[in-house]
């Protein structure tokens, strides 16, 4: 069954990967899935956050290997990650179980990744003979760093969640059955932010990890949310000592 997509009343969207029996394997088709709701959600400014998740005892297993080919599109995995680490709302990666191949990469384009004990991670690009694609690697060395980035990719060992989460590619790590609060609060304080004020910084900061500083673009998001009716609110909302009520705008 391809990716679903689901709103909340709490304005956290979630996407959960839905193939349990093949470790929620990603064929062509749920690539596609995937890329027309990451435009949904790019073209809607009600959601605050993204959550993508999977259902069953593993996050993913990456892409099909059956279908690495991919005669139509060779680069349709990579243009699908590339499109969820440049949504405007921030993202986590809810890691149910361990992550392989390609959903590592997948995992790495959100913005927090939160995990369970007992996962691992293994990339084994080098025991296939697979150079790995120019923006995975990238997004490795930005993330991670370069020394992370050939451990993970050069020895292809598999990592426990403990390692992960010294690593850097963890954000926190829980017990399964705290996953789901653990989650909850990270997309709570995202949701409850300015949505100008996070998309702005997100956008600027992901510019500055992969070496495309522009100071007139950060600039303009600097000016926009200064006059923007969120930050007059979220002043009022502090001299009240009162949640804020922001509309994106």
């Amino acid at each position: 069954m391809t990716p679903q997509l689901s709103l909340g009343a709490d304005g956290v969207a979630t996407i959960t990967l839905r193939r349990p029996q093949h470790l929620n394997r990603l064929h062509r088709e749920d690539l596609h899935a995937l890329l027309a709701h990451f435009a949904a959600l790019a073209a809607d400014p009600a959601p605050r956050a993204l959550v993508i998740t999977g259902q069953g005892r593993a996050f993913c297993a990456g892409f099909h290997l059956g279908e690495l080919d991919g005669a139509d599109d060779p680069r349709l995995f990579e243009t699908m990650v590339d499109a969820l680490e440049a949504l405007p709302l921030p993202t986590i990666a809810r890691l149910n179980g361990s992550v392989y191949g390609g959903a590592t990469d997948l995992a790495l384009a959100c913005d927090f990744r939160i995990g369970v004990t007992g996962m691992e991670l293994r990339m084994p690009a080098a025991r296939l003979g697979l150079h790995y694609y120019p923006n995975g690697l990238r997004r490795y060395v930005s993330r991670l760093g370069v020394a992370a980035a050939k451990r993970l990719f050069l020895l292809a060992e598999a990592v426990p969640a403990e390692g992960l989460l010294a690593l850097g590619y963890l954000d926190a790590l829980v017990a399964p059955e705290a996953l789901d609060a653990e989650v909850a609060r990270h997309a709570a304080a995202l949701a409850a932010n300015a949505p100008l004020a996070v998309r702005g910084m997100k956008r600027s900061l992901d510019e500055i990890a992969r070496g495309a500083f522009d100071l007139d673009a950060m600039r303009a998001r600097e000016a926009a949310c200064a006059a923007s009716a969120d930050l007059r609110e979220g002043v009022a909302a502090f001299a009240e000592r009162r949640a804020p009520r922001f509309h994106g705008r």
